[in-house]
């Protein structure tokens, strides 16, 4: 069915870039489709995290569709066309993992990754070579991050490839001891914090340190192997589920959240937490 169905997609999206074609996708741009990138790519995430397994299908064909989009302006432009594409992911797939595709061995998840970091900078270093250009003496292990992606990914991914080179808290508990003193010294500064509200001197190390503490919080996320981006955005949808039950609640007295008390708002939280809870 993929066989038949991609080069269908492929042939609406050149029929819609043509002379005759949609005015509107006619006068798309690379630049101009990036909003739509994001969105697209958030909409699948929502609908992974509500387990919505019709509406992932949907939102995958819509991410698809930009990579087709974005394809396609390329192959006007001479640059590549999407067969391109497919044919490097494809090779890409099969150098990076010689332990599947080769003789090399990887026993764990973690064996991978180091393998997979050891191949991408080998491949640069190639394609420097090709370009006849010399490879910086002392590259940054983290110069394929990314500085325009969320923070919290950002972040995750900064941690992470330090942590292949050794640079790691020897343990968990030593991490939940960094922790600790982490928000000690947000209190510290907290405590210290004049009284002039525009004090920006003032306002910018308690940035800091609650910069120093939410950097912290995502490396604990990875040493339990859980991707903070999605923690983050589930805990999100949680407590939008359990305050709109509040809501609700409120709204059967004849009340807004903002006529109710905090004591009343909390017993609510309270009842909405045990009612899931029970659900599970």
């Amino acid at each position: 069915m993929a066989d038949s169905q991609f080069p269908k997609l492929v042939d609406i999206m050149a029929r819609l870039r043509a002379p005759d074609g949609c005015p509107w996708d006619r006068q798309q741009t690379f630049d101009s489709l990036k909003p739509y990138l994001l969105e697209e790519t958030y909409e699948v995430l929502d609908a992974i995290a509500q387990r919505n397994w019709e509406e992932l299908t949907g939102e995958l064909g819509d991410l698809m569709l930009q990579i087709v989009f974005f394809s396609q302006m390329a192959s006007e432009q001479g640059h590549f066309t999407i067969e391109d594409v497919i044919e490097h992911i494809h090779t890409k797939m099969v150098r990076r993992h010689p332990h599947v595709f080769g003789d090399a061995k990887a026993a764990t998840a973690s064996d991978v990754v180091r393998n997979w970091e050891a191949l991408k900078a080998e491949e640069k270093k190639q394609r420097l070579a090709e370009r006849g250009t010399s490879p910086e003496p002392q590259a940054s292990l983290l110069s394929g991050v990314p500085d325009k992606i969320p923070s919290l990914i950002e972040a995750y991914q900064i941690s992470s490839r330090v942590s292949h080179a050794g640079f790691d808290w020897p343990s968990f508990q030593d991490l939940l001891d960094k922790l600790q003193e982490e928000i000690a010294e947000l209190q510290a500064e907290i405590a210290q914090k004049p009284d002039k509200p525009k004090d920006s001197e003032a306002h910018s190390r308690i940035e800091s340190e609650v910069g120093d503490l939410l950097f912290t919080a995502v490396n604990v996320a990875r040493f339990l192997r859980v991707e903070p981006e999605s923690a983050l955005r589930r805990t999100n949808q949680k407590f939008r589920r359990r305050f709109q039950w509040i809501e609700q609640e409120l709204k059967k007295s004849g009340k807004s959240p903002r006529e109710a008390t905090l004591e009343e708002m909390d017993a609510l939280w309270n009842q909405a937490k045990e009612t899931e809870n029970s659900n599970d």
